[in-house]
């Protein structure tokens, strides 16, 4: 596979990722903005903005002509708000790579954000609010990050709280499309069938006009903890749905890769530690598992699991033993061999489709601006060895990174509080 990267003289980057044996091409345009460069007031515009999008220019000047331009092709299109990160995508069969291009590059430069637009899209994101508050599922992440980061950027929800959207104006969005969307902070990608050099001409000529102005960075991120914490959530559900985890390390931590291993091994496949413990010889939950997540100033590894009200407490213990287990007993060499295996596997499965490649490469260059092959981040798994987990366990399972999130029935704190020990 052959990567080319290009920089712009007004900083616009551009990748582009000639695959063979396929037949579609992904348009993805990346943007360095998210939640975490945004104030309480605005909160959720970086969200709103995106939906915005997606509801008229000058060329298409409805959502019917917007939406009608790729569905007319048989193509896939979205976009997707994070904290750090906001993103526009087209993927299509090959022949219509053109009409993808045009249509991607008209939403990301000429969207017209009509205030009449505006306030009918605000119905549309409470309703989009309230679908994820009776999803707990969802909600619980949301609540674990405004446990580990309380009330500033990393801790507030990316969609933003209603009475921030119900008093969004056009003003607003204007003001921050101008102030966060640059050349100097967006990436162009393309994957697929595709003839590198000329893809490569036609963008320059679509993004001749993108804005120019330095972005605003993001506000830094604080993080205070002394003491194991919790947070719960009254909720009447059916299940009760729990976040347990640590801080740990940001994208730039060389310990990344030993943590990514150690997440594997705790909850990351039907083999795992905890799925095996807690859901196939105990029955106490249906799904159960353990993630990281790594961004450029923050970074944390979590266990979500949904359980019945009567074995809660139990779970919680299970699960914090296992993470006191590695801790305190080295993993064996097949342990770790496995997670390795697992780990170089799964990945040429997940980046077989075009719109695969060009998350997995665009977000690199994006954050890191350094682009790694698979091959190159499996040699850095494979350096990983038994003590690094061991040492990496040491670090991130103590009290003062620890932390409980829960949705459920529960109004006291205290008793789940007192379980917090490791």
């Amino acid at each position: 596979m052959s990567i080319k990267k290009s920089t712009l003289k007004n900083g616009l980057r551009i990748i582009t990722i000639p695959v063979k044996n396929t037949n579609t091409v992904t348009f993805l345009v990346l943007v360095n903005t998210g939640s975490k460069y945004e104030t309480k007031e605005i909160n959720g515009i970086s969200h709103f903005l995106e939906h915005m999008f997606f509801k008229g220019t000058k060329k298409r000047p409805t959502t019917l002509d917007i939406a009608e331009t790729l569905d007319k092709v048989g193509g896939e299109y979205n976009a997707f708000t994070s904290k750090e990160v906001t993103g526009y995508w087209a993927k299509v069969a090959s022949k219509n790579q053109d009409i993808a291009l045009d249509w991607i590059s008209d939403i990301s430069l000429n969207s017209k954000i009509e205030q009449v637009e505006m306030d009918r899209e605000k119905g549309v994101i409470i309703e989009e609010i309230n679908m994820y508050l009776d999803t707990p599922t969802s909600y619980i992440g949301d609540l674990w990050e405004k446990l580990l980061y309380k009330d500033q950027p990393a801790g507030w929800r990316v969609i933003g709280e209603k009475e921030n959207i119900i008093s969004m104006t056009r003003e607003k969005i204007v003001d921050y499309l101008r102030t966060h969307y640059s050349s100097a902070n967006t990436i162009i990608c393309v994957a697929g069938d595709i003839n590198s050099k000329k893809v490569e001409e036609k963008i320059k000529k679509y993004f001749k006009d993108i804005n120019e102005t330095y972005p605003k960075e993001k506000i830094d991120v604080k993080e205070e903890q002394n003491k194991p914490e919790s947070l719960i959530h009254f909720k009447e559900t059916d299940q009760t749905h729990l976040c347990l985890g640590v801080r740990a390390y940001n994208l730039f931590d060389s310990r990344r890769y030993a943590l990514g291993l150690l997440a594997t091994i705790l909850g990351g496949n039907m083999s795992s530690r905890l799925f095996i413990s807690v859901r196939e010889r105990k029955g106490l939950a249906y799904y159960i598992h353990t993630s990281v997540e790594e961004n450029t100033n923050t970074g944390w590894l979590m266990t979500q699991a949904g359980v019945d009200h009567k074995n809660v407490e139990e779970v919680i213990r299970m699960i914090l033993e296992e993470y006191k287990s590695l801790k305190n007993i080295k993993i064996t060499l097949e342990e770790l061999k496995k997670a390795k295996d697992y780990t170089k596997g799964s990945m040429p499965l997940h980046l077989e489709p075009s719109d695969a490649l060009a998350f997995f490469y665009a977000e690199q260059e994006l954050f890191r601006k350094q682009i790694l092959k698979p091959e190159q981040i499996f040699k850095k798994i494979d350096r990983v060895t038994v003590n690094d987990i061991k040492k990496v366990a040491e670090d991130i399972f103590i009290p003062e990174k620890l932390n409980l999130a829960i949705i459920g029935p529960f109004k006291k704190e205290t008793k789940f509080q007192q379980l917090l020990k490791i």
